[in-house]
C-alpha cells in the first residue's frame, strides 16, 4: 500500500483517537462538574435535553476533539513519511497518536489535581469573573482541566513528532533499525 493511501486510513484512526479521548476526558469532568455541562457545554453544543447526561457529556467530548485528529494526524503523518517500511511507519504513527493522548491526558489531570488544591469559593479563576453558574468552584475545576488538556495535546504533538523524527533516523540507518 502507498503511503498516499495510507493518509485517509491514518487519519480517521488519529480522528477516532482523538473524539474517543474526548469522550472519557469528559467523563471524568463530568464527575467533577456536571454544573460545566449543564450551565455551558449542552448548550454550546446543542445538545438535546434528553441528552443532559454522562452520555451528553461524551457526546460533547466527541465533539469537541475528534477534528483534533486531523490537526494532530497531519504533521505526525508528514514526520512519517521518512521512515522506510510502511509497517514500521504505520507502528510508529499508532504509538505517536497514543503519546499525544497519553500526553494530553496526564497535564489535564494534573492540572485537575492542581485545580483541588487551589481553587475554591475566594481563589477562583479570573476567567471566571461575571460567569452566572450554579457551582463556581466544580466550574473552574473542569475548566482547568479542559484548557490545560489542549495544552498537553499541543505537548504531546511536539513528543511525538520528536519521537517520528527519531524514528525516521533511525530507520535510514540500517544497523539501527527499530524492531
Amino acid at each position: 500500500m502507498t503511503r498516499l493511501a495510507l493518509l485517509p486510513i491514518l487519519l480517521v484512526f488519529a480522528c477516532i483517537v482523538a473524539g474517543a479521548y474526548g469522550a472519557i476526558h469528559d467523563q471524568i469532568s463530568y464527575t467533577v462538574a456536571p454544573s460545566y455541562y449543564h450551565d455551558f457545554k449542552f448548550t454550546q453544543f446543542a445538545i438535546d435535553p434528553t441528552l443532559h447526561n454522562r452520555l451528553g457529556a461524551s457526546i460533547v467530548g466527541w465533539n469537541a476533539t475528534w477534528w483534533m485528529g486531523l490537526l494532530i494526524g497531519l504533521p505526525l503523518y508528514i514526520a512519517g513519511l521518512f521512515i522506510r517500511e510502511n509497517d514500521e511507519f504505520c507502528r510508529q504513527y499508532i504509538r505517536a497518536a497514543i503519546l499525544v493522548v497519553s500526553t494530553a491526558l496526564l497535564i489535564g489531570l494534573a492540572a485537575l489535581a492542581f485545580a483541588f488544591v487551589s481553587i475554591d469559593e475566594h481563589h477562583l479563576p479570573t476567567w471566571m469573573a461575571g460567569r452566572p453558574v450554579s457551582d463556581p468552584v466544580a466550574f473552574a475545576r473542569a475548566g482547568t482541566m479542559h484548557n490545560y488538556s489542549y495544552i498537553g495535546g499541543f505537548v504531546g504533538l511536539l513528543l511525538a513528532l520528536g519521537s517520528m523524527i527519531m524514528a525516521a533516523r533511525k530507520s535510514q540507518d540500517p544497523a539501527k533499525a527499530i524492531r
